[in-house]
């Protein structure tokens, strides 16, 4: 595919993703279609599509309209490439640009603050007072790719092996200082999950700043331990390759369809449990709960999120937060740790919801909490260690 031609695929994919089809469905669907396309056009067609994403809204000021087409339009401009060279009418790329379109793209745009953090109104003054003087740096840093992590599995070898491992199939990699198995990838990503190191559990794709969650944790090793919102269970993964023994669970079981085989990859026991058994097999030494929440401290890796949340939603996620460490509550054992995660970095999910379980709990305390934001390197993230007084 010719470069405009790939620019003419993305301008087709985010028209599907604005008339409201999931970002990962549509680049699916156009794939499907696209049998012609090798997997440089597909990578490139979603490096544009995730860039417009992650900058949606400076996207569209720059282009001057919220389709697909201008969207690009913007993204090209923004980039500093040539617009016209892209926009000219060849072969399977777009239409020439329009009078309107070249006359836009001719003025200067003085960009205000919100729309070139590409920070969404609604939320800013939440953002403010969760950020503090942190707030442009990170909406900033939040408008580029997250970079690539791994973890090494330390069931199957250190960090060093990992890395030698790596270099030996051309993929350079560099430790990370928010834990001691992070790697952070630096060439060839996207051939990790092809190489042997993945293959044979060496490695596991995990976010710096999720692996230093659970590198932060009181001692698991030996410890029965609950992942009450396991998810993809990346968090259950590390805490057995710590020693843990560790029940898995979520209330979307489908969330945990490939832990199986994932945990049978790395060596690392883990028991997959439904509310009921998790209940039965309580009380637990630790209970982590990687709560539901808005996605803000990732929005790096999807994109699409920081434009779908409400006040409304937020408030029902709040709302979860609370009801969900109410019932995680009560499968700790006594001297045991709640521990409470969010990939937020909003005060209002992170450190209110610790506030509000504690006032309703006076007999628990806060032992330790951190906040991490994408400045320190990864996702950002909160954790608040919590014990019963």
């Amino acid at each position: 595919m010719t470069p405009a031609a790939r620019v003419q695929a993305a301008v087709e994919v985010l028209d599907a993703i604005l008339a409201g089809t999931p970002a990962e469905k549509a680049l699916t669907r156009w794939g499907r279609r696209s049998r012609f396309a090798g997997s440089g056009d597909r990578a490139a067609v979603r490096d544009h599509v995730f860039h417009v994403l992650r900058r949606r809204r400076s996207c569209a000021a720059l282009g001057g309209g919220a389709t697909g087409r201008a969207l690009m339009i913007g993204a090209l401009r923004g980039a500093g490439q040539d617009v016209p060279a892209h926009f000219s009418g060849a072969r399977h790329g777009p239409a020439p640009l329009t009078a309107s379109e070249a006359a836009h793209i001719a003025r200067e745009i003085d960009l205000p603050e919100l729309v070139g953090l590409d920070c969404p109104d609604w939320l800013a003054p939440e953002l403010r007072r969760s950020l503090g003087d942190d707030f442009a740096p990170v909406m900033e840093r939040l408008r580029d790719r997250a970079p690539v992590f791994v973890r090494a599995n330390t069931l199957r070898a250190d960090r060093p092996a990992a890395r030698a491992a790596l270099a030996a199939e051309e993929i350079e990699a560099r430790p990370h200082p928010l834990a001691d198995t992070a790697l952070e990838v630096t060439t060839n990503a996207r051939r990790i999950g092809g190489t042997a190191a993945y293959r044979d559990g060496l490695i596991e794709l995990q976010d710096a700043a999720s692996q230093a969650v659970i590198a932060g944790l009181p001692e698991v090793a030996g410890r029965r331990v609950l992942d009450y919102c396991a998810g993809g269970g990346g968090k259950s993964l590390a805490l057995a390759a710590r020693g843990a023994e560790v029940a898995a669970h979520d209330a979307d079981p489908g969330r945990m369809r490939d832990l199986p085989a994932r945990a049978a990859r790395a060596g690392a026991p883990v028991q997959i449990v439904d509310a009921a058994a998790a209940a039965r097999g309580g009380p637990y030494d630790l209970v982590l709960v990687d709560a539901p929440c808005s996605g803000s401290g990732a929005w790096r890796r999807a994109p699409a999120e920081k434009w779908r949340l409400t006040a409304e939603r937020l408030n029902e996620l709040c709302a979860l937060q609370e009801t969900i460490l109410g019932t995680a509550r009560e499968l700790v054992a006594q001297g045991g740790w709640l521990v409470y995660v969010t990939c937020s970095l909003l005060e209002v999910e992170n450190g209110a919801r610790v506030a509000a379980f504690l006032a309703a709990n006076p007999d628990w305390r806060s032992a330790w909490s951190r906040r991490f934001t994408p400045l320190d390197g990864g996702d950002g993230f909160f954790v608040a260690h919590l014990t019963q007084r």
